[in-house]
């Protein structure tokens, strides 16, 4: 992410690729959100691992894994889309200190806490105890052994990417985000299934 920011303020080429991929997220609205979200975090991550860690063996956890994603990220998509729309109207769209700091302090202490890693936490459990509810889901216990160390992981992966993005105009942010939501969904795919592993 820092090399594509610094390409994007040096390299015209890069400039002009991330301004096409802007363009064409400003004709399609939130259908490009819902789009890039489905493929970055539905179908991706589990083509990266059928090819690289699974040794080509397609099993029947990718196939859930890409129906379940495509739906949940995508919707995760149109909602970042609307959260980032929503922060440049707040703070602004310039890359200064101002502006910056505060978007990733409410995207990151705020938005995600309350927001997102609930979500992810609960459908990614949901799906992997059987789709079979449990009313722990709804606990603090649950938010301290589940959500929490989760928030650690995401603080780790996204803290740099959205401090990385949120320097960039708005119109070229979700495309970036796209592209840092592969690697995570592989990285919490992984995680949610050895939680799930070592419950049972």
């Amino acid at each position: 992410m820092v090399g594509i920011l610094v390409a994007y303020f040096l390299h015209p080429g890069t400039r002009e690729l991330l301004g096409e991929w802007a363009a064409r997220k400003e004709r399609w609205g939130y259908l490009y959100s819902a789009v890039a979200g489905a493929l970055a975090g539905g179908v991706l991550p589990e083509l990266l691992r059928w090819l690289l860690l699974q040794a080509r063996r397609w099993h029947a956890s990718n196939t859930s894994n890409i129906v379940v994603g495509v739906f949940f990220w995508s919707s995760i998509g149109v909602l970042v889309d609307a959260f980032y729309r929503v922060q440049a109207w707040w703070w602004g769209d310039e890359a200064t200190l101002a502006a910056v700091v505060p978007q990733v302090l409410v995207d990151q202490f705020v938005f995600t806490p309350l927001l997102t890693a609930p979500l992810t936490c609960l459908i990614y459990d949901w799906k992997n105890h059987r789709w079979r509810w449990q009313r722990r889901f709804l606990t603090v216990g649950y938010y301290r052994d589940s959500i929490f160390p989760t928030l650690v992981a995401i603080w780790g992966v996204w803290i740099p990417v959205v401090s990385i993005l949120y320097t960039l105009p708005e119109e070229v942010q979700i495309p970036l985000y796209s592209l840092a939501l592969t690697l995570w969904v592989v990285l919490y795919t992984w995680i949610s299934e050895e939680r799930a592993r070592r419950a049972n």
